[in-house]
């Protein structure tokens, strides 16, 4: 399984890109930058880069080449940083360095933050989740310190997608996790595909990993189990995992989060859920509604693994947070209307209904809508309330293509989103993308859809 680590962080002062195309010949200048990742997509082959400072990464920085398939045009996204001269001798140990951090440190690297000089990039695990920690190599100073999860705060429950769709019922409530509280009808039987033969939920497309003795384990691979055992959430979440990435490689995507992704629903008790980029890890919390028993949550986390899988160190902008928040619900929403009932009662758009029965006293219970009527107007500087004007675009997308349609020009343009991405770029590329795969008639469409909410 490979493994994949966070490589960027927010440095918005003196970032300029630039978009050039080139012949697909042209050698890209490799001075100062080290082969990062090779994403392919259905139309063309992705190569990221991290600037380099006298062998050191360059926080915040990157360089992309996008080699169109048929035509051979090579496109440039240069976000290199002016960085100046840096005293790259530190002054201060690794040790030192790490003793700064607010969890267990889990290591110390130099690198070059652009406008302050040589510090240590420490990452440590505070329990829930990744923290960074930049200090200064030669002051030892705190420059900054950062959570690298991406939070989703809620709860749920797994059937398919939940049981309040599933029975068209508002009325239902956890009730401290027992079985009574969801009537067996609200149970869907499924095959758990893709499994390895070690007999816990492991497999090509998930694996649910923590301590073995806390872990779900049949000889037989025989998973039926009901809402009051933990195992059930893991049983859910493996599954969830698992049909999402089928489908992805359904639509002739081979290599968007194409592994094992890791999964736990053990440990925390928060009514919280997240994706942690540095550990490649998604958490499920247990407070409340057990998040891992709505499966539109385990959707909605997962969207977070696909971003970071496309382009390395996504959303580290506020519109790009927006973007993957939005992106996360649209992707849930899209997942679950294979099975999904969308009616009065349950409407398609509301988002994670089971999950919502904890906190909310409205119906229908929703964490939040795809289908708002929000605009850049409405802006709050929240990424998750920033997200439905996003998602809104997105659920416009859909309404017109479908599900398949809709999901191949979404995920094929992510391809081409720069890590600090803003929602006009994001926008311009999905157009871009719409009529590279569709003609000029659908890109108006998708045009008239990011028109809509006042992105362009």
């Amino acid at each position: 399984m490979r493994s994949r680590r966070l490589v960027a962080v927010a440095c918005t002062a003196g970032v300029a890109l630039s978009l050039l195309t080139i012949n697909a010949q042209a050698a890209a200048p490799k001075e100062g930058l080290r082969l990062l990742a090779v994403r392919d997509s259905l139309t063309a082959t992705h190569t990221w880069y991290e600037q380099t400072y006298d062998g050191k990464p360059v926080l915040g920085a990157y360089y992309v080449e996008h080699v169109d398939k048929a035509t051979g045009v090579k496109t440039v996204d240069d976000g290199r940083l002016a960085v100046g001269s840096v005293d790259v001798t530190p002054a201060v140990t690794a040790e030192d360095a790490k003793a700064k951090s607010a969890g267990v440190p889990e290591g110390a690297n130099l690198k070059v933050l652009p406008g302050t000089g040589l510090v240590y990039e420490v990452i440590s695990d505070n329990g829930k989740g990744s923290e960074r920690t930049l200090v200064h190599a030669g002051t030892g100073a705190v420059v900054r310190s950062e959570s690298l999860v991406k939070h989703y705060d809620g709860t749920g429950k797994v059937f398919s997608p939940n049981p309040v769709v599933a029975l068209q019922n508002e009325n239902l409530t956890d009730n401290n996790d027992a079985d009574s509280a969801v009537p067996s009808t609200a149970y869907k039987s499924v095959t758990l595909s893709n499994l390895d033969s070690s007999g816990y939920l492991k497999g090509d497309y998930a694996q649910v990993t923590g301590a073995k003795s806390k872990l779900a384990y049949s000889k037989t691979r025989k998973f039926e189990y009901t809402r009051h055992n933990p195992y059930f959430e893991q049983t859910n979440a493996y599954w969830g995992v698992t049909e999402a990435q089928k489908y992805i490689q359904s639509l002739g995507f081979k290599n968007i989060n194409n592994e094992s992704q890791k999964i736990t629903t053990i440990g925390l008790t928060d009514d919280n859920s997240f994706y942690d980029p540095s550990k490649d890890l998604i958490t499920f919390g247990t407070g409340g509604v057990d998040d891992a028993e709505d499966l539109e949550v385990v959707w909605h986390e997962l969207g977070h693994a696909i971003q970071d899988a496309q382009v390395p160190g996504f959303g580290s902008t506020e519109e790009g947070g927006a973007i993957g928040e939005g992106f996360g619900d649209w992707w849930a929403m899209i997942m679950s209307s294979r099975d999904s009932k969308d009616t009065a009662t349950t409407p398609l758009a509301c988002v994670m209904d089971w999950d919502s029965t904890a906190y909310t006293t409205t119906t229908p219970h929703c964490i939040r809508r795809t289908d708002t009527n929000k605009t850049i107007a409405d802006k709050t500087g929240e990424v998750h309330d920033d997200g439905e004007i996003w998602s809104r675009a997105l659920y416009d997308i859909f309404k017109k293509f479908g599900r398949e349609k809709s999901a191949k020009i979404v995920l094929e343009a992510q391809f081409s989103y720069s890590p600090a991405t803003d929602f006009k770029a994001a926008a311009n590329a999905t157009v871009a993308t719409a009529k590279k795969l569709y003609g000029d008639t659908d890109a108006a469409a998708v045009t008239a859809a990011f028109h809509a909410r006042g992105i362009i």
